[in-house]
């Protein structure tokens, strides 16, 4: 009887550690299953996250593309000349989605998206572009159809411009050097295999060509990396990129340019010419200009706790606005 009930006993226990390890791996699966359908739930919600964003900064972007086709309308009609007093370099203040959404019975206060949507256009032909130096000519006799060589007067307008702004000259000799390697080599390798070989198609790109991240962010607001040669536009140039893209003018002098254009903007740069005193300050339209081709469109969208940014280059042409390249990143 006694051995009976020890062998009941164990039983027992078994049966209850059986049922304990049931409800253990029950709960396991339970909570494996909660948390694979969360995940699901997150993914979708950021891949929907992910393309309403997409389609709201694309419209966002071919909106402030037809602002520029516009513009570039008016220019051809009436020979505007391109400036700051435009709707196009107007910024557009952060501003919650909706109000740009027509109401109706589809859109209500429960169903609208919760986003904030802010952006703004900027004309990079206010800027001196950095791949004006390696100026792309022909050579006699058919021996080398193309060749590129230093530009030395834009090489002298970045020497300025690094001359006002303090920076070291060595680190612009050295980097201009670089790109001329780096663009000669394109000619014959347009697929280089060493990244270091790469043409900067971006200002930060100039860190590949030795320029370092703090006289990057003293140049910005003055310096571009553009695709094609470009005229500094004198309507909406930084008065330290006037002085430097000019040899003898000083500082006081392209302020004074900037705060007449701010009553009247240039339509030639005749206009602007006869303002500055006889010497050797004389504007050309070789380096000089009244209208631009190149703007960065930057897009910014608020979505919950996400912030996305798009930047574009936009080529305009005539009527004609091209996206040239888009980047896209995300912080929270």
């Amino acid at each position: 009887m006694e051995g009976r009930a020890v062998t009941r006993t164990h039983q027992r226990g078994a049966a209850l550690l059986l049922a304990m390890l049931t409800v253990t791996l029950v709960a396991a699966l339970a909570a494996s299953a909660l948390w694979q359908q969360w995940r699901a739930l997150e993914v979708e919600r950021a891949e929907r996250q992910r393309a309403q964003a997409a389609w709201i900064l694309t419209g966002a972007l071919d909106w402030a593309r037809l602002i520029l086709r516009e513009d570039g309308r008016g220019n051809q009609t009436n020979g505007n000349p391109d400036h700051l007093g435009e709707p196009w370099a107007l910024p557009l203040e952060e501003a919650r989605l909706s109000s740009f959404l027509a109401a109706d019975r589809d859109n209500t206060a429960d169903s609208t998206l919760e986003a904030f949507l802010s952006g703004e256009i900027t004309d990079l032909q206010s800027r001196l572009n950095f791949n004006n130096v390696a100026r792309l000519t022909t050579v006699q006799n058919g021996a080398v159809p193309l060749k590129y060589e230093l530009s030395e007067p834009d090489l002298d307008s970045l020497r300025r411009l690094y001359e006002l702004l303090g920076l070291p000259r060595g680190e612009l000799e050295a980097a201009a050097k670089e790109l001329l390697a780096s663009a000669q080599m394109s000619l014959s390798d347009p697929l280089p295999a060493d990244a270091a070989s790469l043409l900067p198609t971006k200002l930060s790109q100039l860190a590949w060509l030795g320029i370092s991240p703090s006289s990057l962010a003293r140049l910005e607001p003055h310096l571009t990396v553009l695709p094609l040669r470009t005229t500094l536009n004198l309507n909406t140039a930084s008065a330290e990129a006037i002085a430097a893209s000019l040899p003898g003018l000083d500082l006081a002098m392209a302020r004074r340019l900037v705060s007449a254009r701010e009553r009247t903007p240039f339509r030639s740069i005749a206009e602007a010419q006869r303002l500055l005193p006889q010497g050797p300050a004389v504007l050309s339209d070789q380096y000089h200009g009244v209208r631009s081709s190149f703007f960065e469109v930057r897009g910014r969208l608020r979505l919950d706790d996400t912030i996305i940014e798009e930047r574009s280059l936009v080529m305009r042409q005539a009527l004609d606005a091209r996206i040239v390249w888009r980047e896209r990143f995300t912080r929270r």
